[in-house]
């Protein structure tokens, strides 16, 4: 598969873009697991064309990541084609990406995000014109539809192909489904089989594990498959997955890590969460600290890794309100002893 002329491999696995999840160090984690390409989180139009430090920071890209797509979202044509073109010209990403799927109501709510399902001819305006002002491959993330009475993806697909896209990721829910429920990948099949389609589809939407990852391969046809909330705490998913993709009769379950080795794996998150805070925010060492440790609990807590473990409702309690650094290195390193023999 390709986009553009970045060449990704046969059933590439990328990592979804995810505000407050996808920064540049927790790319860098997903990559070396076998991530294909991982994408910043979502950026602000109109904040970065006021040239708002954090969402400029969020431009930040490394070498050793690429390819790498960088996502923004929006719901003014000029405001977004001036971010794209800022984007292009101070990151230089290999993929400028327009969000049209994000559910949350501070985005969707005021227009921007999956809000752009309810107002379609500006949607496809901004595309075409994004598309028109730089020369970076313009990909599009959205949805189904806004809600199971407008599915309206199998048309929409073919006219934002129209509008010179490179490649579209459907998530298979609609704006009304949020995150609930189970993804619907019928329609995103139906969008791949369509004659009519020849850019590559990228399906998102449920992607736990390695089976579910060839199953929407097989099944479905889709050109590559996105994982975005099954990562937490699991940047090794992606081992599992492209092992179980390239060798199933060999692949080990459990990427073949062991418990000490994954419990070695987020100490190193954490440590890379406080260090490149530190390089972004500068100020003060604490608060830095604090930060990164914030940034670095909600993946300790939907680790798959303690899943199973009996009475550990409150060694979880404990991660969740650690505030420093060596505090929750303490509690990995009590869970390792522990724990470490029986699983």
């Amino acid at each position: 598969m390709q986009i553009g002329n970045i060449q990704l491999g046969d059933r590439p696995v990328f990592l979804a873009p995810m505000e407050d999840v996808t920064d540049i160090g927790f790319r860098l984690l997903c990559k070396r697991f076998g991530a294909s390409m991982g994408y910043s989180e979502f950026v602000s139009a109109e904040a970065l064309v006021r040239s708002i430090k954090s969402t400029v920071s969020k431009l930040a890209i490394a070498d050793g990541e690429r390819p790498v797509g960088i996502q923004i979202y929006g719901r003014d044509v000029p405001q977004m084609v001036e971010a794209a073109k800022r984007v292009e010209e101070q990151a230089h990403p290999d993929v400028i990406d327009l969000n049209f799927g994000c559910p949350v109501k501070k985005v969707a709510g005021k227009g921007a995000g999956a809000g752009m399902l309810q107002n379609i001819p500006l949607l496809l305006n901004i595309t075409r014109e994004v598309v028109k002002a730089v020369n970076t491959p313009v990909t599009v993330k959205t949805r189904l539809g806004w809600n199971s009475d407008q599915l309206i993806i199998t048309e929409l697909a073919e006219q934002l192909q129209d509008c010179g896209i490179q490649a579209l990721t459907i998530h298979g829910r609609t704006r009304a489904q949020m995150y609930t429920g189970e993804a619907d990948w019928t329609l995103i099949g139906e969008v791949k089989r369509n004659p009519r389609i020849h850019i590559p589809i990228i399906g998102n939407g449920d992607i736990t594990s390695a089976e579910k990852a060839k199953e929407a391969f097989e099944r479905y046809g889709v050109d590559a498959v996105m994982v975005g909330r099954a990562t937490f705490g699991r940047p090794w998913i992606f081992k599992e997955i492209r092992d179980y993709l390239d060798a199933p009769e060999t692949a080990i379950p459990g990427s073949g890590l062991t418990f000490s080795e994954k419990i070695d794996i987020l100490e190193e998150q954490l440590r890379i969460n406080i260090e490149r805070i530190s390089e972004m925010k500068g100020g003060g060492t604490e608060r830095n600290e604090y930060r990164g440790v914030l940034h670095t609990r909600r993946h300790l807590a939907a680790s798959p890794i303690f899943k199973g473990i009996p009475d550990f409702r409150q060694t979880r309690i404990a991660m969740l309100r650690a505030e420093k650094a060596d505090e929750l290195v303490d509690i990995l390193e009590e869970i390792r002893v522990k724990y470490g023999r029986h699983l």
